[in-house]
C-alpha cells in the first residue's frame, strides 16, 4: 500500500464539476447567455435545487477551504440578506413560471452566523415565491458553537429536516491549531436537540489529515460518533492549498502527516465507522441504512453536486449570494467572490456572475462517467467514447488492481475507492490537454 500512495499522490481534481473550475471558458459571461440556459432547463423540469451562500463567519478556521468573509459585526447581516433577495427577484422576473424547490442548502461561511429571525425573513420570501416539492430535501451547516435551540426550531418550522455539524475533530490541541473553537458538550447539544425537535438525518463533518492529528484523535473522534450516532458522515481528506487560502499559512507544514501517515488516519476511521454499522457511500461519506444516503446509493439514484452527494437530483441549480455556483446541467455560473462587489453588482441590478462555461458535448459525456464513477464506482462506455486513449491511462491503475477493465466500460475495486480522484482523471480530456504548470489542485491521497 506504502508503494500505491507514493505513486498516486498527486494534486488533481475533486471533481465537484466536471470541467472542474480551473478550466472553465467563460472568464466573462453574460447575463443573457446565462439565462438563457437556466430558462431552457426550467421549462425542461420547473424542479430545481437553489444552494445560498451565508458566508460570515465570527473567526477564520485555518483549516477551512471556503469563501468566507470574516467579521463579527452582526449588523451585516440584513443588507446581506436583501441583496440576496434582490437577486432572487433578477431569477423570477425571466423565469417563466412558478419554481418547485426540490432542494435547498445553507452553506457558508457559517449559516448560524445569521441570527434565527433573519434566516426565517429570508427563507420566508423566498417560499413565497415557489412551490415546495413534497419529497424536499432541505438541509443547513451548523457550527456547534453558534447554534442555538431557536436556530433549530425555526429551521425545522420551515421544513429543514437535515443539518449538517461541523465537527472535524474533538482533540482540544488541534482545535486550537486550526483557530477552531467548540466543545464536544456542544456538538452533543446540538445533535440531540435537533433529534428532539423532529429532524430527520444527522450528519458530521469530519476532517482527516489535519496538523498533529495522530490515530488516538481519529479513535477519540469516532468515539463521540458511536456515542451520539449520526445518520451520515462526510469523512474529508484536508485539502492544503495555501497558496489559494491564506490562512492555511498560519500552522507549521511540518505538522501535517505524510501520505502514508494520513491514508491510515482515513483507513483507521473508515473500518471504526464500518464497525459502527456505516456504510461506503461515496467519496469520503459514509452513512447508516436507515438514511436517504444509503438508500439512495443502493437504488442507483445518488447523485453528487457542489453541495455533496444528495438523494435528490434536480437538472437546475441556482446559486445565490457571493461565490455561488449555479448549473443547469448545460452550463455553470458563479458569482463574484466578495460580499463588496456581490452587493454592488445587485445594488446595480445585475446578475452578479463572475464566470461561467458551457459544456461541449464531450464535457457532458465525461461529465456522466466522473459522475457515474463517484456515485456507483462504475460506467459504462458511450459511443464515440476515445476508449483507447481512457484505458491506455488506466492501464497502470488497473495493474495495480484500483479498477477493472470491463468490455461494457470500467468498474472501481474495493481498494481502488481510496483513489477515486486518479481514477475520475483518466477521463479528464480537459486535464490532459492542458496540464496545470502550476499550484492548482490539491494532493489525492
Amino acid at each position: 500500500m506504502k508503494d500505491l500512495l507514493e505513486k498516486y499522490d498527486i494534486p488533481a481534481p475533486r471533481y465537484t464539476s466536471y470541467p472542474t473550475v480551473p478550466y472553465w471558458e467563460a472568464d466573462q459571461l453574460s447575463e443573457t447567455d446565462w439565462m438563457k440556459q437556466v430558462i431552457g432547463a426550467f421549462n425542461r423540469d420547473n424542479r430545481m435545487s437553489l444552494y445560498l451562500h451565508l458566508p460570515f463567519c465570527e473567526k477564520l478556521c485555518t483549516y477551512c477551504g471556503c469563501n468566507k468573509h470574516i467579521t463579527r459585526n452582526h449588523a451585516v447581516e440584513s443588507p446581506y440578506i436583501q441583496a440576496v433577495l434582490a437577486e432572487w427577484r433578477l431569477y423570477l422576473d425571466q423565469l417563466p413560471g412558478r419554481p418547485v424547490l426540490s432542494e435547498l442548502h445553507l452553506g457558508g461561511g457559517t449559516p448560524t452566523f445569521f441570527q434565527p429571525e433573519n434566516l426565517r425573513h429570508l427563507l420566508e420570501a423566498i417560499f413565497a415565491t415557489a412551490d415546495i416539492a413534497p419529497d424536499r430535501e432541505f438541509s443547513f451547516e451548523a457550527h456547534p458553537a453558534s447554534t442555538t435551540r431557536e436556530h433549530l426550531q425555526v429551521l425545522y418550522d420551515l421544513g429543514f429536516r437535515r443539518i449538517s455539524i461541523g465537527v472535524q475533530d474533538v482533540d482540544e490541541e488541534i482545535l486550537r491549531v486550526i483557530n477552531r473553537f467548540q466543545t464536544v458538550e456542544e456538538v452533543r447539544f446540538v445533535t440531540q436537540t435537533a433529534r428532539e425537535i423532529g429532524y430527520e438525518s444527522v450528519n458530521f463533518d469530519l476532517v482527516y489529515g489535519l496538523p498533529l492529528q495522530k490515530q488516538q484523535h481519529v479513535v477519540k473522534t469516532i468515539d463521540l460518533v458511536r456515542e451520539l450516532m449520526p445518520d451520515r458522515i462526510a469523512f474529508y481528506s484536508y485539502a492544503h492549498v495555501p497558496w489559494l487560502k491564506n490562512g492555511q499559512r498560519a500552522f507549521d507544514e511540518n505538522d501535517l502527516p505524510d501520505a502514508v501517515s494520513k491514508r491510515a488516519l482515513y483507513e483507521t476511521g473508515k473500518k471504526l465507522l464500518e464497525d459502527h454499522g456505516y456504510h461506503d457511500v461515496g467519496m469520503d461519506h459514509f452513512s447508516l441504512e436507515k438514511d436517504a444516503l444509503f438508500q439512495s446509493a443502493q437504488s442507483g439514484s445518488l447523485h453528487r453536486n457542489f453541495m455533496g452527494y444528495t438523494p435528490v437530483f434536480t437538472p437546475l441549480t441556482i446559486g445565490l449570494g457571493a461565490s455561488a455556483i449555479g448549473d443547469t446541467f448545460g452550463a455553470f455560473a458563479q458569482n463574484v467572490k466578495t460580499v463588496a462587489e456581490y452587493q454592488s453588482a445587485i445594488a446595480a441590478g445585475h446578475l452578479p456572475l463572475l464566470r461561467g462555461h458551457f459544456l461541449t458535448g464531450e464535457d457532458r459525456k465525461i461529465r456522466q462517467h466522473i459522475l457515474n464513477l463517484m456515485c456507483r464506482y462504475h460506467t459504462n462506455w458511450l459511443p464515440d467514447d476515445p476508449t483507447d486513449v481512457i484505458l491506455a491511462r488506466l492501464a497502470e491503475p488497473a495493474a495495480d488492481g484500483l479498477v477493472e477493465l470491463l468490455p461494457s466500460g470500467v468498474r472501481v475495486t474495493e481498494q481502488g475507492k481510496g483513489f477515486l480522484r486518479n481514477i475520475c482523471l483518466a477521463f479528464d480530456a480537459r486535464y490532459w490537454q492542458k496540464q496545470p504548470s502550476g499550484l492548482v489542485f490539491s494532493r489525492s491521497v
